[in-house]
């Protein structure tokens, strides 16, 4: 997941800078796609997706809080002057989407489940309309057109197939998650290092899921069971410790320092990769593949994100044509 909000005062990203970007975002769209292929089989063998957040979310914070302190050096008082935003941050855009995804995949398939989160976009640039009062183009709105039938053929509405409510509005609220994400990540003004911002994200995540597991509001139910991927038995702890440290650690860092080198609008095209990896990852570990139908509509979804970016050039043009 990168990021999709505002970019009109990134730096323009050339030579070692647009390379190294492009690395940090491939890399975090590749691995964040995998988790929901990793928790699937989890969820089936008794997890409840609490735990599985709370255990993931609290490894990638282990392992990415010494380099957040690191890249700090020394500067407390932007934590402090951002611990509202660190808060909401962790809560909503880490633990919150990931528990939404993974509840939402306990009911529903990894590829439909991705393909509705990744409507996010649109609820990006509604976001912006209403509270920036950034008004989208004719191309923004025919994207979002195509992206709301998309999801009309991700659900297989019009085929009568039965339907997991659960499961879609588990999606739709990973979707919010998602657009968090987007949102806080594209804010460079804040004076947060990205490490940083990822660090504090994934502490925060884990307290807020710790806390409510402790108060009894969110289940945490754990299961020492093997789980079965492509076939192959693996121990309940292998998927654990790849989904902290391949699926969470890596992706937000790397996420992060790939949208402050390349800005939100490249970073965001190269983070439709995620969708593509998590139905490829559904397919090669869970035997899991979408209808025609479905993928049909996962490339409308794809073809109106397109166009929502494309309208967002062109608003950011037409506001500012010196740029």
């Amino acid at each position: 997941m990168t990021t999709l909000a505002h970019d009109e005062a990134a730096p323009v990203a050339t030579g070692s800078r647009l390379a190294s970007g492009l690395t940090f975002a491939v890399l975090s769209a590749f691995t964040f796609g995998l988790s929901g292929s990793l928790a699937s089989p989890m969820l089936q063998a008794g997890w409840s997706a609490g735990a599985i957040v709370l255990i993931r979310v609290g490894i990638a914070a282990l392992v990415v809080l010494p380099l957040g302190l690191v890249a700090l050096h020394g500067r407390w008082s932007a934590v402090r002057r951002n611990a509202g935003l660190i808060l909401a941050f962790g809560a909503v855009a880490v633990a919150g989407a990931q528990f939404c995804y993974f509840s939402a995949v306990q009911h529903m398939q990894v590829g439909p489940a991705i393909l509705i989160e990744y409507t996010a976009p649109a609820a990006v640039v509604v976001w912006m309309w209403l509270r920036h009062g950034q008004r989208p183009g004719p191309v923004t709105l025919v994207g979002a057109g195509l992206a709301a039938l998309g999801l009309v053929l991700v659900l297989d509405l019009l085929s009568g197939a039965d339907l997991s409510l659960p499961g879609v509005l588990w999606a739709l609220a990973a979707m919010v998650g998602a657009a968090t994400y987007f949102i806080v990540s594209a804010d460079d003004d804040n004076g947060l290092p990205p490490m940083a911002l990822a660090a504090g994200g994934l502490v925060a995540g884990a307290a807020v899921i710790a806390a409510l597991g402790l108060l009894g509001l969110m289940p945490m139910r754990t299961s020492t069971a093997s789980v079965e991927y492509a076939g192959q038995t693996v121990a309940w702890w292998v998927p654990l410790v790849l989904l902290g440290v391949v699926t969470a650690a890596i992706p937000y860092t790397t996420g992060i320092a790939g949208i402050r080198r390349l800005g939100s609008r490249l970073a965001s095209f190269v983070a439709l990769l995620e969708v593509v990896a998590s139905v490829l990852f559904a397919w090669l570990l869970l035997d899991q593949l979408p209808m025609p139908v479905q993928l049909v509509g996962g490339v409308l979804i794809l073809a109106g994100v397109v166009c929502v970016k494309l309208g967002e050039r062109e608003t950011a043009t037409s506001e500012h044509p010196a740029v």
